[in-house]
């Protein structure tokens, strides 16, 4: 028998974003052509590198946001000083308020998480459409979570499907995984099994271990693709590979309907496509 509960789905980006560390990275400023190190020696990444709190300090204090959202990265995470979660929600706070989407989506996470303040899913929702209107990716997939889930926001599979487009078009993979989940279960949108498989294939071809199985599911029954046990194979490998148990057990429960040969092709295409 085939494992298959249901179609993985990703959940919501917390921590420091959990699946991508985009984010909680600390914020680059956006160069057209490298700069000398010596040139970088003052910005507010620059500092976030070697760690040096008391400069970053000064700049946060004197308004940079780049600064402010850096200091808040070392806060909550610890780095180059001891953690500190209030005041991780401090400084992001300060750069939310200045306009700074990466700040406010981490404010929002706090909030849905209950670190540094208290739980609160609402104000978890505001700041992730502060941070989402504003194009950020990470914030626009934590925003269609509270959708799907109805999290500090009435229910609206319409509006989660919304904002898994508008993050999925920007390439997030758990966006693009998600989305997929819903046209195969017709949630805010028409059951499409043809839509399920093309996002969850981009989603699988960035290395989405869920989509990987899911992927590997769709090719193993016939849904939305041609039944085709070498590419449900690859696929179940694959996501086996990036550590998903359930594509351990059908990777297996496959080879089994399969003949040597085939087996031996699936691994060469799961081999080529990680060589890619």
């Amino acid at each position: 028998m085939i494992y298959k509960p249901t179609m993985a789905a990703t959940a919501l980006v917390v921590a420091s974003c959990c699946f991508s560390a985009a984010a909680a990275a600390p914020a680059k400023e956006v160069r057209s052509a490298p700069v000398p190190a010596a040139a970088q020696a003052d910005t507010p990444y620059a500092a976030y590198l070697r760690k040096d709190v008391p400069a970053l300090t000064a700049m946060a204090e004197a308004r940079d946001v780049d600064a402010q959202f850096n200091l808040g990265v070392m806060y909550e995470r610890g780095t180059g000083v001891a953690q500190d979660s209030a005041a991780a929600v401090s400084w992001y706070r300060k750069a939310a308020d200045q306009g700074n989407a990466p700040a406010q989506n981490r404010l929002g996470v706090m909030y849905y998480k209950g670190t540094g303040v208290p739980q609160d899913f609402a104000a978890a929702v505001s700041w992730y459409r502060k941070a989402a209107d504003q194009g950020n990716a990470n914030a626009q997939f934590n925003l269609g979570v509270m959708y799907e889930r109805g999290t500090g926001v009435a229910q609206d599979y319409a509006a989660a499907v919304s904002w898994y487009r508008k993050a999925a078009d920007q390439g997030d993979v758990y966006a693009q995984t998600n989305l997929g989940l819903m046209y195969d279960k017709g949630r805010g949108v028409p059951q499409d099994y043809a839509a399920a498989a093309g996002w969850s294939r981009k989603a699988a071809d960035q290395g989405a271990a869920k989509a990987q199985y899911n992927l590997g599911w769709m090719y193993y029954i016939g849904q939305g693709v041609a039944q085709d046990y070498v590419q449900a194979h690859k696929w179940f490998n694959l996501g086996a590979t990036s550590g998903d148990a359930l594509a351990v057990k059908n990777r297996d429960l496959v080879a089994s309907k399969m003949t040597p040969a085939q087996i031996a092709e699936a691994q060469r295409l799961a081999s080529a496509w990680r060589k890619k």
